[in-house]
């Protein structure tokens, strides 16, 4: 890139940053008050009328000042060399907050909650895929002769809890060879492989305690493959009202904007965007391919481990937000999300 588009960027990179701060359109006095960009006011001016021409700003009103557009926004995001750091102090307090959430759906509760005050937009989070899921443990409890508790623990943190009623009494000794039937058959498991596994079992069983795998079998497949991975955690959608001048432009945008959060297979397709961990993906205006969504922006990443995503998390604001903040926010809560989970 030459030095003049170097400078032409450094020009939009300002005019971003005011835009963001203040809400105000930017002139070029301003940039040039503002910001040391080492050129003359008449340089500034002719750079803002490239930019304005190539579409990377706009003039919202006659005599106002300049604005990014969808396509300058990209253009900045695209070189952000550094995203803001969170300090040690920062990272400590989101890891322990994070860490004192009892189950699942708390530490998912509490990460969404954290990101939306972190990046003062909607923050929103995907339940573990089933897919990506393994069976951790599975206990089996008499509660009685004939009753039965099954406790599926799997290793994205979920636990889910199943009575089983047997219909007749079984003895310590066919309970302990259940147990082992199934905890061979499930242990280490992918959920659809364990589900399989599962039924494949009740049909093996020995004679004597066929009756019994099959009510198991029944019950327990209903937990593996219950369709957890359409449910979604949303926070901070207040947030938006903060930005209603954001989206002014757009007719009814924001009433829109709401409606389409209330879709939860608008906020997954959003989120499928991110697959992994580590990896932001910034979605700007039109990049939505949401007509609902065309005056926001979605900063979003998976979370997990390193080897396996268990779901897409991120924000949802107005186009003009601190992008490298919120790309700092959603990468830290998601991956202290991905280690809580993977250590229970």
């Amino acid at each position: 890139m030459s030095s003049t588009d170097d400078r032409r960027f450094e020009v939009l990179r300002a005019i971003v940053a005011d835009y963001v701060s203040t809400k105000e359109p930017v002139g070029s006095k301003v940039l040039v008050e503002r910001h040391n960009l080492g050129v003359s006011s008449a340089t500034v001016r002719n750079d803002m009328a490239v930019l304005e021409a190539e579409g990377y700003i706009t003039q919202p009103h006659t005599s106002s000042g300049r604005v990014p557009t969808d396509k300058g926004y990209r253009q900045f995001v695209d070189r952000i060399s550094e995203v803001k750091p969170l300090s040690p102090q920062e990272r400590a307090a989101i890891m322990r907050f994070l860490e004192e959430g009892v189950d699942l759906d708390d530490v998912l509760r509490r990460g969404v909650r954290l990101l939306a005050q972190l990046t003062r937009q909607v923050a929103m989070v995907q339940y573990p895929t089933i897919s990506a899921s393994t069976v951790r443990h599975l206990e089996i409890v008499a509660l009685t002769p004939a009753r039965l508790l099954l406790v599926l623990i799997t290793d994205t943190g979920r636990v889910d809890q199943r009575i089983v009623e047997l219909g007749d009494t079984v003895t310590d000794d066919k309970l302990a060879k259940i147990r082992s039937l199934v905890g061979v058959a499930v242990d280490g498991k992918r959920l659809p492989v364990a589900s399989t596994a599962v039924v494949d079992l009740a049909v093996e069983a020995p004679q004597d305690l066929r009756d019994a795998m099959i009510r198991i079998s029944t019950v327990l497949v209903e937990s593996l493959v219950e369709h957890r991975e359409e449910r979604l955690v949303l926070g901070g959608t207040a947030n938006l009202t903060a930005s209603a001048a954001d989206f002014g432009i757009f007719p009814g945008s924001l009433r829109q904007v709401l409606e389409a959060l209330e879709e939860q297979v608008v906020v997954l397709k959003l989120l499928a965007a991110s697959q992994h961990p580590g990896m932001v993906t910034v979605q700007i205006g039109e990049e939505t391919q949401v007509e609902q969504m065309r005056g926001t922006s979605v900063v979003s990443t998976g979370y997990g481990t390193a080897s396996t995503v268990f779901g897409g998390m991120g924000v949802l604001g107005p186009t003009r937000m601190d992008y490298p903040g919120t790309i700092s926010a959603v990468a830290a809560v998601a991956r202290y999300i991905g280690e809580v989970l993977a250590t229970r």
